[in-house]
């Protein structure tokens, strides 16, 4: 027979095992000011240069696992497509744009199209497009990281800039 001191404290160490491995609802991150479809765990690790290490717990509990994931979906290329009309309604995705960070994917093309808010274009080897994602509440480093995840490296792609930033 067991004794019972032994078994309450053996259920009280399994409650507290499963309650910390839980994660929290949509609402309760909206609630702790984190948003549970676009939060990336890596973002998590940058709390800290902010002096925001007490949040890292909670942001765990919200975020999405990305590249030790082995569920994560890899992508042979993709293209930003927006309108350049529209850079001031969405100046974080200007700002990618402009920035040196378009330059670190060689598997990525930017597209000005006339009157489209942002989309990121998913496409296979053979150019077919696989998933379309709107972006228009991303910021650089999200969009970044983004990328980084889902694109498979580029090693087959040229160094060319034309190639890159095609219009």
């Amino acid at each position: 027979m067991i004794p019972r001191s032994l078994l309450a404290s053996s259920l009280l160490f399994f409650t507290l095992i499963c309650c910390a491995n839980t994660e929290f609802s949509a609402e309760d991150c909206a609630a702790l000011g984190f948003s549970k479809a676009n939060l990336l765990c890596s973002s998590c690790e940058t709390l800290a240069d902010f002096g925001l290490q007490d949040l890292k717990d909670h942001c765990r509990q919200c975020c999405h696992k990305e590249e030790n994931d082995i569920n994560v979906k890899k992508y042979h290329s993709a293209r930003l497509e927006v309108c350049t009309c529209k850079f001031g309604a969405y100046p974080q995705i200007q700002a990618f744009i402009k920035s040196e960070k378009p330059s670190k994917f060689k598997n990525l093309t930017i597209r000005y199209v006339r009157g489209l808010d942002p989309v990121i274009k998913l496409m296979d080897k053979e150019g077919n497009i696989q998933e379309v994602l709107a972006i228009e509440r991303w910021d650089t480093d999200t969009v970044e990281e983004f990328l980084k995840t889902h694109l498979e490296p580029a090693d087959d792609f040229p160094d060319d800039y034309l190639f890159t930033n095609q219009i």
